[in-house]
């Protein structure tokens, strides 16, 4: 079974995490909340508490396929100040593992950790300011190599599929959107 770290910080979006969870989860994925914070509480942008699986102190890069790191703010202001967090994302970069990352994670994250140099990505329209070198795409959803980004939370169910995709294969990721999706399969075949 394949795993990933959903990263969570205190100001996170939650249609963001919780929705792309849920799909990986569905896919079978197993896909476990990492708290940023000392404590496995952590609170979102709009006020919801929520009690991740564990806290970044506990995890390790080897023990993963990969990392997902939802948006909102403050929440990826305050993902991009964890240097334990920081340090697991390069490792897991530089072991080909997935990077995945959506709204202001990939701007604030991702490229100010270099690891969106040379690679398309997308991120929330406002957010290029935090990564002025770097030039994103306005698309919904990005793919390059084992680099994934989402533009917003209105992107999540696709940027979620893609993760899927990367992690279970194709058929996988269709598998779960016709369960989820009422008439999926017909509109797939016309």
């Amino acid at each position: 079974m394949k795993k990933i770290f959903v990263f969570l910080a205190d100001g996170f979006e939650e249609g963001e995490a919780v929705l792309p969870l849920d799909i990986m989860r569905r896919a079978g994925i197993d896909a476990v909340t990492v708290s940023i914070n000392e404590s496995r509480t952590v609170t979102s942008s709009h006020g919801l508490v929520v009690m991740a699986d564990e806290t970044i102190s506990s995890v390790d890069a080897s023990e993963c396929d990969g990392v997902f790191l939802p948006g909102g703010m403050p929440g990826a202001l305050n993902l991009s100040q964890s240097w334990p967090l920081n340090e697991l994302i390069i490792k897991c970069n530089a072991e080909g593992k997935l990077i995945s990352a959506i709204c202001a994670s990939p701007s604030v994250v991702l490229a100010n950790l270099g690891i969106l140099d040379g690679r398309d990505a997308t991120c929330y329209p406002g957010c290029e300011k935090y990564s002025p070198k770097k030039d994103f795409l306005d698309v919904g959803v990005a793919m390059d190599g084992n680099i994934i980004t989402g533009m917003s939370v209105g992107y999540a169910m696709d940027f979620a599929l893609s993760v899927v995709c990367f992690l279970e294969g194709h058929e996988k990721a269709d598998e779960v959107y016709k369960a989820i999706v009422p008439g999926g399969e017909e509109e797939e075949e016309e």
